[in-house]
């Protein structure tokens, strides 16, 4: 499959596009506390969640530890999954920097996870906290792996990890959008459809 053309109408959308994400970045990023449990954005948080879930009951075949690993792979696999998708089927290196950045976001979601482990606070999906349950994915996972005591620190490792890969994911979307006006502006290398 070739590489469609890119008009001029959907470059600028995709332009304002990327103008919201940077502007939704600084808003997470202002917002997202990982000591304090604020992922940043309750709305990604609950767009991940279904793929969090789904994650357990798929992982569930390979054992108990993977299947409470699973949460989190599902959460992880999403967007690595679309982005491949965007990036090798579609050829749209534009969508696939967009789900770049939101890996980024769910490695936040994830770390603030971790992060709560040592002294567990946030309510999980039964209305306890994993002081009060045993359904805490990563008090389980540390508690096994002798990590425990460190989450904080791991925690806070992944939340700074995040932050990076939605940075490097919004870097990588703005260079698209200017190879991509380079195109436009120089005719014999603008498209108007597939070749």
């Amino acid at each position: 499959m070739k590489e469609t053309g890119l008009s001029r109408e959907n470059w600028y959308a995709r332009s304002a596009t990327w103008v919201v994400f940077a502007a939704w970045t600084l808003w997470i990023w202002r917002d997202a506390n990982i000591r304090a449990g604020e992922v940043g954005s309750n709305f990604l948080h609950l767009a991940l969640l279904p793929f969090h879930e789904a994650g357990h009951v798929v992982f569930r075949l390979l054992g108990n530890f993977m299947m409470i690993l699973g949460g989190t792979l599902g959460q992880l696999a999403m967007p690595i999954v679309a982005g491949y998708a965007l990036l090798v089927n579609r050829r749209d290196p534009f969508g696939a920097a967009l789900c770049l950045w939101l890996l980024g976001f769910s490695t936040i979601d994830m770390a603030v996870y971790m992060y709560d482990a040592y002294d567990p606070k946030l309510v999980l999906l039964g209305g306890l906290t994993g002081a009060e349950s045993d359904h805490h994915d990563w008090v389980n996972l540390f508690g096994d792996m002798g990590l425990l005591q460190r989450s904080r620190g791991i925690g806070l490792f992944f939340g700074f990890l995040g932050h990076a890969t939605m940075l490097a994911g919004l870097a990588w979307a703005g260079l698209v959008l200017r190879v991509q006006k380079r195109r436009l502006s120089d005719p014999a290398l603008a498209q108007s459809g597939p070749e």
